[in-house]
């Protein structure tokens, strides 16, 4: 998205802009109903498609923005993994299944499985395959939960 382009499009496209401003104020005035918002998406929509903005490449800044913010939330676990390890408590069943949690992340997973679901602040991270830094997560979470239950 070069702001060169969109200077340019302005520059030539300025009067079929003004005027689909002036029909999406009218709309947004005069039509009361939910037919008003499907109007003005409409006329949204009719103008990034006449700026040449293609689904693929709006469909392509979506796909970075949420892996952008995956990566995030992701690397915000595992600092909290590391911050609040100490508090971590580990639960398990007879079943091998598992949950360790703390203030603010939670993980599930089951003896001998590569992988274990990763939550943060209650919103899932997906499963995460156990890395150097969960293994020594989990294992001072069970340190944790012998030394509370001497």
């Amino acid at each position: 998205m070069n702001t060169q382009v969109w200077s340019d499009f302005l520059q030539q496209n300025w009067l079929v802009i003004l005027i689909a401003l002036i029909v999406l104020f009218v709309v947004l005035n005069l039509v009361k109903t939910m037919v008003k918002w499907a109007i003005a998406a409409i006329i949204v929509v009719a103008l990034v498609v006449y700026s040449g903005v293609s689904l693929d490449q709006i469909k392509d800044v979506v796909n970075d923005v949420k892996t952008e913010t995956v990566d995030t939330l992701k690397s915000e676990a595992t600092n909290l993994m590391m911050k609040e390890a100490k508090e971590a408590k580990y639960t398990s069943d007879a079943a091998g299944n598992f949950t360790i949690t703390t203030p603010n992340l939670e993980l599930k997973g089951q003896k001998g499985k590569e992988k274990v679901e990763v939550s943060l602040r209650g919103v899932s991270l997906g499963e995460w395959k156990i890395s150097d830094t969960v293994k020594s997560f989990i294992e001072e979470s069970k340190n944790n939960t012998n030394v509370t239950a001497k």
